[in-house]
């Protein structure tokens, strides 16, 4: 089972928004006088971890963390990365008041990367996901369409 946080794990285009993002976070004053740093805790996941995590609150024990069994989700195909930041070492889990704001300077960030995030979807929101597809599908990327740079 691969669950890797890797940035060379993810499709080369999706790497090089990755590489990127984790670059303009470093150096993005905003973030920089809060203490934030920011990890990648997930890149590509296979199959079999995919299921493992979509199994979780329904039947393994915890809370359910995607609705995308394997082949539905995008770290099955490199293009999706999820980031936990640091406000001076220790996580920032919460979503309201300062902790929203450090979220949201995320995924502006993100954006003007090239990348979307998860944070804007209006479906299963997710905080913590990007993603470049390259316009791509997941029925073509399951049908072998691979990405261009």
């Amino acid at each position: 089972m691969i669950d890797s946080r890797d940035l060379n794990a993810l499709a080369p285009a999706a790497r090089k928004r990755a590489e990127a993002f984790f670059a303009a976070c470093a150096a993005d004053p905003e973030l920089r006088t809060q203490g934030i740093t920011v990890i990648a805790t997930s890149t590509y996941r296979d199959f079999d971890a995919q299921n493992a995590i979509y199994a979780r609150g329904r039947t393994a024990p915890g809370k359910v963390v995607t609705n995308a069994r394997a082949g539905d989700s995008w770290h099955n195909w490199r293009c999706a990365f999820d980031v936990l930041p640091l406000r001076c070492g220790k996580p920032v889990w919460g979503t309201t008041g300062a902790d929203r704001a450090v979220w949201q300077r995320l995924g502006e960030i993100g954006e003007v990367c090239g990348l979307e995030w998860a944070g804007r979807w209006t479906t299963f929101r997710e905080m913590a996901h990007f993603q470049y597809t390259g316009g791509l599908t997941l029925a073509d990327f399951k049908a072998g369409k691979t990405m261009m740079a």
